[in-house]
């Protein structure tokens, strides 16, 4: 123990209060100083520009004899490119899930704060190029000598910069580590980096600009130590600085990397390189494990926790975290081809943003079809995130699927195979609520669940489509004393019903169908004393009278046009439709913003904004909190939209608003 320990420990306290809201973008240090932010901040993605001075210079042809900004550039592309790798492995609870070292979740404030991860590779290009084109860095009996005319490859070069890392920058990092975490220090810039308490590949480049220059300069002496020493050359910056990053990123990935074999065989490998859960302990007990890569400079100075090889050998063996069932699966499918790209694991910043797709995006096309193979190899659900709900473990789940696969008939064995091999396996593993979203529920693919069940009569898990809180849900939009409304796709399983609830509620309602049958047939559901309630139509004119329109179906421009001015168009057709009446309203999808219980969500839901959940999802959840034991599919009963809305509210669920309604 040192003297600034109750005072870090003290400041950890701090960051970790509960009246930190989750979602609000906040700064991470307690009491931010000096030069905390880069100078390019206020610049936001238009940092990327800073770039441009190094690729103007290759193109024009004005590169130096070392091709320095070919090669700073390059170098640059392969640090964002194994961050990437990085970054996938870290999330993909797939792949790396086993040997987890913290099972907390994270949140949108982390993902956040830790934006601009990616500034020193800015800082250090720009650092390096400034060095290298000074006129000289010294002089020596009258001949002066600059950084630059480097040969491509030294291999006693190389040795030369690994054992000068070996020494003086870690031992510097070392002692720069151990200031940091003195009080003043700490909250005014290492705290920033300290506020992820549980950490992602990416977290360990998440300092203020002043650490960073700090870090810079210190890392720049290996460089230039080998140059002094006669041996440097252009692998010399490939080999550092995307191997600095590689440990880096080891260090913060939150899974076990390494086999503890090599350990045990080389015992002294201890000291000389650290592991994931080496460097997870420095930010859970903040005071322990200080070293850059090095163990060996912990354990000369008394620092080294006594519990790091404990956890090593636990998370290794998978057995660090608890690897217990989730409470509730909800069950998602791809929509467009790039919405892969909205995958937690795939990309961190665009999955924290509602989906969205622009321009640039269109350039990641050529990327969908190896993409679709690999899915399509893989032939089975993923798990897409992890998130917590009171005490219970949740998880998101994703067919291989995209969403114009549902409408072609030969897909769909496949794709209820993938649901049922899903459902079989939550079932065995002890899920207790099983959510089908969106097309997984689809009334031609499997009767909104009911195939299933009738498939499974034994299951022990609940089926859930979720759709009576996603009536309930378009319901409550449509303002009390409503007289009339005019329904289209009146007879799918919504449509159904929200008829069925309004005509007992008085509300004369138009039913627009072309089969009469199914008309009649839903008219004999209604209780007699409603039935003149409920009118046949087939033609979208009689809705030209109506302000009401509940909307389960595309709608064609004409088709539009014939609602009177000032109609409301309350809608669970996906996709939403184009609002193309500026004199009309248009209700979103039906959405609720999460409870406050709910931790751990770091994405958003498709085009849903932060910790707000499609009215399905909310359904599972809800029927998870109320512990039913009914399953949750087939035809919507309209008794229990009331039942189902209270129990929503009573945990703490808030339906989405619209804007402003005419």
């Amino acid at each position: 123990m040192w003297k600034g320990d109750a005072r870090i420990l003290s400041a950890w306290r701090w960051l970790n209060r509960k009246d930190v809201k989750q979602g609000k973008k906040a700064k991470g240090a307690t009491q931010p100083g000096i030069l905390y932010e880069f100078p390019w901040e206020f610049m936001g993605s238009y940092k990327y520009l800073l770039f441009l001075p190094f690729l103007y210079v290759v193109c024009s042809g004005q590169d130096d004899a070392d091709n320095w900004c070919y090669h700073m550039l390059v170098i640059a592309g392969l640090r964002y490119a194994q961050s990437w790798v990085w970054n996938f492995l870290s999330r993909n609870h797939n792949l790396t899930d086993r040997t987890r070292i913290q099972d907390k979740g994270l949140d949108f404030n982390q993902v956040d704060r830790e934006d601009n991860w990616d500034d020193y590779i800015i800082l250090q290009a720009i650092v390096a190029s400034i060095v290298h084109y000074l006129p000289f860095l010294y002089c020596s009996n009258g001949v002066c000598h600059a950084y630059k005319d480097f040969p491509l490859y030294d291999n006693k070069g190389l040795i030369k910069l690994i054992l000068i890392h070996m020494g003086p920058t870690e031992f510097i990092y070392y002692w720069l580590h151990r200031a940091l975490h003195i009080h003043s220090l700490y909250a005014k810039y290492h705290s920033h980096h300290h506020a992820s308490f549980v950490t992602e590949a990416i977290s360990g480049s998440v300092h203020p600009f002043m650490e960073h220059l700090m870090y810079t300069a210190n890392f720049a002496i290996p460089l230039v130590g080998t140059w002094l020493a006669g041996g440097a050359s252009i692998s010399m910056f490939y080999l550092y600085l995307l191997g600095f990053d590689l440990l880096n990123m080891i260090g913060h990935c939150n899974f076990e990397f390494f086999p503890v074999w090599p350990f045990r065989v080389f015992p002294w490998l201890k000291y000389l390189i650290y592991t994931p859960s080496f460097h997870s302990l420095h930010h859970s007990r903040v005071h322990t494990n200080f070293c850059l890569f090095m163990p060996l400079y912990d354990y000369m100075y008394g620092t080294l926790d006594d519990k790091s090889w404990d956890l090593f050998y636990k998370a290794a063996a998978g057995v660090a975290v608890p690897h217990s069932a989730p409470s509730a699966v909800f069950l998602a499918h791809g929509t467009e081809f790039l919405s892969v790209f909205h995958l937690p694991f795939m990309t961190r910043s665009f999955a924290a943003h509602p989906f969205r797709t622009n321009l640039i995006m269109y350039i990641l096309w050529p990327l969908c079809l190896p993409l679709l193979l690999v899915i399509r190899l893989i032939g089975r659900v993923f798990i897409a995130d992890k998130h917590k709900l009171l005490q219970h473990r949740i998880e998101t789940w994703v067919t291989p699927a995209f969403a114009m696969e549902f409408f072609f008939r030969s897909q769909w064995p496949r794709i209820n195979s993938y649901i049922e091999d899903a459902i079989m396996s939550a079932d065995a593993a002890g899920v207790k609520v099983f959510g089908l979203g969106a097309l997984n529920k689809n009334e031609a693919l499997n009767g909104g669940g009911s195939l299933f069940v009738k498939k499974h009569p034994d299951l022990r898990l609940r089926l859930v489509h979720g759709n009576t809180l996603t009536a309930a849900a378009v319901l409550h939009k449509i303002p009390r004393g409503v007289e009339e409304a005019f329904v289209v796709g009146a007879t799918s399983k919504l449509g159904r019903a929200i008829s069925l609830y309004l005509a007992r509620k008085g509300v004369k309602v138009t039913m627009m169908t072309q089969s009469r049958e199914r008309f009649e047939g839903i008219r004999s559901d209604c209780p007699a004393a409603y039935r003149g309630n409920l009118k046949h139509s087939l033609s979208i004119e009689d809705g030209r009278n109506c302000s009401c329109w509940v909307v389960g179906r595309f709608l064609t421009p004409a088709e539009q046009k014939v609602a009177p001015r000032g109609t409301t168009f309350h809608q669970f057709v996906v996709p939403p439709l184009p609002e193309l009446r500026k004199d009309c309203s248009y209700t979103s999808l039906p959405a609720f913003t999460l409870p406050d219980s709910a931790t751990g969500f770091r994405s958003c839901e498709m085009t849903m904004e932060r910790r707000n959940v499609h009215a399905c999802h909310a359904g599972a959840l809800v029927h998870l909190l109320e512990g039913w034991t009914h399953h949750e599919v087939g035809a919507i009963d309209p008794d229990r939209i009331d039942v189902t809305w209270e129990a929503a509210e009573r945990h703490g669920f808030r339906l989405v608003p619209d804007k402003k309604i005419c």
